[in-house]
């Protein structure tokens, strides 16, 4: 396991955790939003969850309000939104930053190894986010919510996903099965 397995994070129950609890598994990371035009990707967050958790899935929710304050809620009100609008059962975690100034030691480290993004051919998101001036200078940042990494049973960053990539994209799902067939 390597040194980023140490970060400390926070479960929405206040527990402390790190990666070093999910080692075997393997893990989709994704920062989230409850007031985001990708907000509905929590269901298909959660099918996948379901779908693969038994052959060692674990989906993690990081919500997170550096785009257009699209995450206001405290960690209660975020929790009490995903299970009651969306029956989110996977693990969520306590809101982090994970972009600037003040960006968690999870995210840095996500974002300075995440091998390049896998993105749609054409993205209407990232269209948007340059025609408002919304696209960030370092390539390396994360672009809006709901992008994801996928980190393999070893702990290693496999690949990342822009926000737009839906759970049920076929490039993610077949990262996903080869990560848990690995």
């Amino acid at each position: 396991m390597n040194q980023a397995n140490s970060i400390s994070f926070r479960a929405m129950n206040g527990t402390d955790q790190t990666l070093e609890d999910y080692k075997g598994k393997v893990l989709l990371i994704v920062n989230v939003a409850s007031k985001c035009g990708l907000t509905p990707q929590y269901e298909g967050l959660e099918k996948m969850y379901e779908k693969y958790r038994e052959r060692g899935l674990v989906v993690m929710g990081f919500p997170a309000n550096e785009f257009k304050g699209q995450e206001p809620g405290s960690n209660d009100e975020i929790q009490e939104f995903c299970r009651s609008t969306y029956g989110v059962q996977f693990p969520m975690f306590q809101k982090v930053i994970v972009k600037g100034e003040g960006i968690h030691p999870l995210f840095k480290h996500l974002t300075e190894t995440a091998p390049a993004t896998t993105t749609k051919p054409i993205s209407k998101l990232v269209q948007s986010l340059k025609q408002f001036g919304l696209l960030g200078a370092n390539p390396k940042d994360i672009l809006w919510n709901f992008e994801k990494f996928l980190i393999g049973r070893d702990g290693q960053i496999l690949a990342r996903f822009a926000p737009d990539i839906d759970p049920d994209d076929p490039k993610l799902l077949s990262a996903i099965e080869s990560a848990l067939a690995g």
